[in-house]
C-alpha cells in the first residue's frame, strides 16, 4: 500500500509499505478520506518519517473474527488503540485510556497504525457507523475537525442562551464556530490570521477580534454589557489567550482549554474562589455522544462544505502540507487513492 512520508528539506510523498494484517478484534480499513491536523508542523521543522496522522473515514474490507462491524461498513476511525475494558473505557472516555494496546505486536504487522495511507488497523468497537447520505469527507470532520469542541460543549452544556468566547480559530477553532452556531450561541472569535477571521464569520461567529488589540479585554466586555462570557474555549494553545479565557469569562463562568501549550499565571483567590470559574481540559468526546455528533455533521452540510477548505490526492501531500504551513485554510482532506 501507498503511505505518505516526509524526506526532510521540505520534501513529502509516497513510499510503498506491506499491507496490514486483520487479527484479533482488529479490522483492516480502507481510507477513503484523510483530515489533516497538525503533523505539518513537523514538515515545517524537516523531519522525516513515514507514521503520520490520527484522523480517518473509511470501509472496512477484512475482519479476522465476527465483531462488531462486517466487511462493507463505512466507518468513522476513532483515534487511539486504547483496550477496551478499563473503567475509562467502559464509560466512553476511552481517549484517556492508560492502557493502550500494541497493534502492530497483536496482528504480526509492520504497518497499520497510521491514518496517512491508503489501509489501517483498528479495534472494531472504535469504528463508528457512518449514516447513508453522509460522505468520508463530512464524517471525517467527527475526528479533530469538530470532536475535540464538540466535547468541550458537551461538558459545558452549551446553548442558545449562551455567549461563548473561542481564541485560536484554526481547524480546530474553526469546528468549534460550526459547533456554536449550531447550538444557537452567539460566538465572540479571536483570530489574528485574516484569511481564518474571515472564515469564521462565513461559518456563523458574530464577531472575530485581533489578539493583538491590546484593549482586546475591553472589546469582549463592551459585547457582554460589561459581564463577560458565558463559556469559553481555547484552541490556540497560547498561554495569552488562556488568560484571556480567564478574564474575559463572567464570574461563574466556564473556561475549557483544548489547544495545548505553555503555562499561565492563574489566581487561586481572584480567578477561582471570588470569581467562581469552572476550569477544564478537554482532549476528545465521549463515545457515546456519538451519536449526537455524526447529527450536527448531517445538519451541517453547507458549513462543512466551506470548512473543508482544500481536498489533495495523497501523492500531493508535500503541496497539502505547505498550504496548511501558510495558515490560507481551513481543514484540509487528503484522498488516498486519487
Amino acid at each position: 500500500m501507498k503511505v505518505a512520508a516526509m524526506f526532510g528539506d521540505g520534501k513529502g510523498g509516497l513510499v510503498e509499505k506491506p499491507d496490514p494484517i486483520p487479527k484479533e478484534d482488529f479490522v483492516v480499513v480502507k481510507i477513503h478520506a484523510v483530515p489533516m491536523c497538525t503533523e505539518y508542523k513537523g514538515f515545517k521543522a524537516g523531519h522525516k518519517g513515514d507514521h503520520f496522522g490520527h484522523e480517518a473515514a473509511g470501509e472496512v474490507v477484512e475482519v479476522a473474527q465476527p465483531g462488531q462491524v462486517k466487511v462493507g461498513d463505512r466507518v468513522v476511525v476513532q483515534p487511539q488503540y486504547s483496550c477496551g475494558r478499563c473503567w475509562l473505557c467502559l464509560i466512553g472516555e476511552f481517549i484517556h485510556c492508560q492502557n493502550i494496546r500494541d497493534a502492530l505486536a497483536i496482528t504480526g504487522s509492520s504497518t497499520g497504525t497510521a491514518t496517512y495511507a491508503q489501509y489501517l488497523l483498528k479495534q472494531d468497537w472504535l469504528l463508528s457507523p457512518i449514516p447513508d447520505g453522509v460522505s468520508y469527507e463530512h464524517a471525517g470532520m467527527a475526528c479533530c475537525g469538530l470532536g475535540p469542541t464538540f466535547g468541550a460543549m458537551q461538558q459545558m452544556q452549551v446553548n442558545a442562551l449562551d455567549t461563548v468566547l473561542i481564541t485560536g480559530l484554526g481547524p480546530v477553532g474553526l469546528g468549534g464556530v460550526i459547533n456554536a452556531h449550531y447550538r444557537g450561541a452567539r460566538v465572540i472569535g479571536v483570530e489574528g490570521h485574516p484569511y481564518r477571521a474571515n472564515l469564521a464569520r462565513e461559518l456563523g461567529a458574530d464577531v472575530v477580534l485581533d489578539p493583538k488589540d491590546e484593549h482586546i479585554l475591553d472589546h469582549i466586555r463592551d459585547l457582554t454589557n460589561g459581564m463577560g462570557v458565558d463559556k469559553a474555549v481555547d484552541c490556540s494553545g497560547a498561554s495569552r489567550a488562556h488568560r484571556l479565557m480567564v478574564d474575559a469569562a463572567r464570574r461563574k463562568g466556564q473556561v475549557t482549554f483544548i489547544g495545548e501549550g505553555g503555562e499561565f499565571p492563574l489566581a487561586v483567590s481572584g480567578d477561582m474562589i471570588r470569581k467562581g470559574l469552572i476550569l477544564k481540559g478537554n482532549w476528545h468526546y465521549n463515545l457515546g455522544d456519538y451519536p449526537k455528533l455524526i447529527k450536527v455533521i448531517q445538519e451541517s452540510g453547507e458549513q462543512l462544505d466551506k470548512f473543508i477548505t482544500h481536498t489533495f490526492p495523497m501523492r500531493q501531500v508535500q503541496e497539502a502540507w505547505e498550504l496548511q504551513s501558510t495558515g490560507e485554510c481551513g481543514k484540509v482532506v487528503l484522498d488516498p487513492w486519487a
